[in-house]
């Protein structure tokens, strides 16, 4: 892991363990359970419904009158002449992986909040839910070359050291980092695929910087036997770059400006813009998973409350 940088005072830019931990009493009206409340984002045209904790086979045994006919087991029926039931049980838990971008293109924001805040502080409300509803949290977090992979466990440990990771990797984010990256989004969902086999809830937060074709095999193959949600963190310059704007980026070292006011130079960049989005809403809809778009204009947590139907939210 990087080496952790000063903690500084402005949350806006960088939050370590402690701030994450302080938003687990914060977030206890949220829910991620099938059961949500009628505006919840996941109840949403092309969104799946949460299927929940699984069931585990407990017993086989006579049929008995009152009992659902579609436990019935026909081939052990026809084999011993009597009506026999499949009896389940639901599962005590399951595992969440969440996976969390904290890369240099997360240390962007034109608003109040960078991405890599809003991902850390997102993630970190969804681990603190996951173990509050009796299920095991664990995850991957992961920069451009520094990765923490923390398998799912039921335990307050285990959340204490998820978060760690989580404030570790962003608190080491600066304008001056040069990375030769050598951990991809791709490279995590493909581990993702590898801890996540069934019936795991795989939430991933990130701006989905280079995204291809293999991103869209392992979404698929992720979706295909768990709850897949993509959070989707955005800077508001992103979704509308304004005609006659002059903008100077910065790498921390080197800085251009951009004037939009260029018509050519606005539609390509407004173009490129777009791009990304556009496939990931097409993903969206073949696959079935739902996407939950995270702006840095408003708290993270104000922003969850809203988008899964609690009051108080905005």
């Amino acid at each position: 892991m990087a080496q952790t940088a000063t903690y500084p005072s402005d949350p806006r830019i960088h939050v370590n363990a402690e701030h994450l931990q302080r938003l687990g009493p914060k977030s206890r009206s949220l829910s991620l359970l099938p059961r949500q409340p009628a505006r919840s984002i996941l109840n949403g045209r092309h969104a799946s419904r949460l299927r929940g904790r699984g069931l585990n086979f407990e017993e086989l045994r006579t049929y008995m009158p009152g009992d659902d006919i579609r436990t019935i087991d026909w081939k052990v029926t026809a084999r011993t002449g009597t009506p026999h039931v499949r009896v389940y049980t639901e599962e005590r838990d399951r595992p969440a992986l969440l996976l969390v971008d904290q890369r240099v293109s997360m240390f962007y924001g034109t608003e109040i909040y960078m991405k890599s805040v809003i991902a850390a502080e997102a993630a970190a409300i969804a681990a603190h839910r996951v173990l509050g509803q009796g299920d095991r949290v664990g995850g991957i977090v992961f920069g451009d070359t520094d990765l923490a992979e923390h398998h799912p466990q039921r335990r307050p440990a285990a959340l204490t050291r998820f978060l760690s990771s989580v404030g570790e990797l962003n608190c080491s984010l600066n304008a001056k980092l040069r990375p030769k990256p050598t951990v991809t989004l791709n490279d995590v969902l493909k581990q993702a695929v590898r801890l996540a086999h069934t019936n795991a809830l795989v939430c991933v937060f990130s701006d989905f910087d280079g995204i291809n074709d293999r991103s869209e095999r392992l979404f698929s193959r992720l979706s295909r036997s768990n709850d897949l949600i993509l959070f989707n963190v955005f800077d508001p310059s992103s979704r509308a770059l304004l005609p006659g704007v002059k903008l100077t980026v910065s790498d921390g070292d080197n800085q251009i400006e951009i004037d939009s006011s260029i018509p050519d130079l606005h539609d390509r960049i407004k173009s490129a813009m777009e791009d990304r989005l556009s496939q990931l809403n097409l993903w969206s809809r073949r696959y079935g998973f739902p996407i939950v778009p995270l702006t840095t204009a408003v708290p993270a947590l104000d922003q969850l409350l809203k988008l899964f139907g609690h009051p108080g939210g905005r």
